[in-house]
């Protein structure tokens, strides 16, 4: 596993936050996984129902049939409310450090990790229609008691310094970013069909 994380510390960074599954019968028999480093979850209290609705107009042939997806078509929508909702976060300290990198890799990995945290509550809290969310009062750390997430800012800041500190311990690879080519070809299963047809032809 050790060697795995050096792997994606060397070509996939992310890979060691969010997690990897390897699909390859040939490494311990397609179960060769690395766990979520950084998790989370949204969770709401006093949750009620509230009955919307609405009429889909149709400008060009009001009275059509609407089993063809024609005229005006009322339709009802259950939305919901919540007294409050919670955004939890996990960053696996114990896992990172299980990885054996070195020290400046591990702490780019939890910096990361915190940052991603303070984006995704800066801008990515339009989670799906009808529900943009945002945040009221502070991120709070439960474990360790007393920490505190710096700003957005500073772990930016701070990360630049970071990945120069690995790019010197050659924790990364000689180029740290990968160029990856497509090269527009025939698939296989374009093939197959191309020899079916020429077998009919015959």
């Amino acid at each position: 596993m050790r060697k795995l994380a050096h792997a994606l510390a060397h070509y996939d960074v992310n890979a060691l936050l969010h997690g990897v599954f390897l699909a390859k019968k040939e490494l311990a028999g397609g179960r060769f996984r690395l766990a979520r480093a950084l998790s989370g979850f949204i969770e709401a209290r006093d949750v009620a129902v509230a009955a919307s609705g609405g009429v889909k107009n149709d400008r060009v042939d009001p009275s059509g049939d609407t089993s063809t997806g024609f005229g005006n078509v009322p339709f009802h929508r259950d939305e919901f409310t919540a007294r409050s909702i919670t955004a939890y976060f996990n960053i696996d300290l114990a896992q990172i450090r299980g990885y054996r990198l070195p020290e400046p890799m591990a702490e780019l990995l939890v910096t990361l990790a915190m940052w991603k945290v303070r984006a995704f509550l800066a801008t990515g809290l339009r989670l799906r229609t009808a529900c943009d969310l945002d945040v009221q009062g502070e991120l709070r750390v439960t474990r360790p008691t007393g920490y505190v997430v710096p700003p957005q800012a500073e772990l930016e800041h701070r990360l630049k310094e970071l990945i120069a500190a690995a790019q010197q311990a050659e924790v990364f690879a000689k180029s740290s970013i990968t160029e990856v080519q497509y090269v527009p070809g025939k698939t296989k299963k374009a093939k197959a069909k191309k020899g079916d047809d020429a077998g009919d032809e015959e």
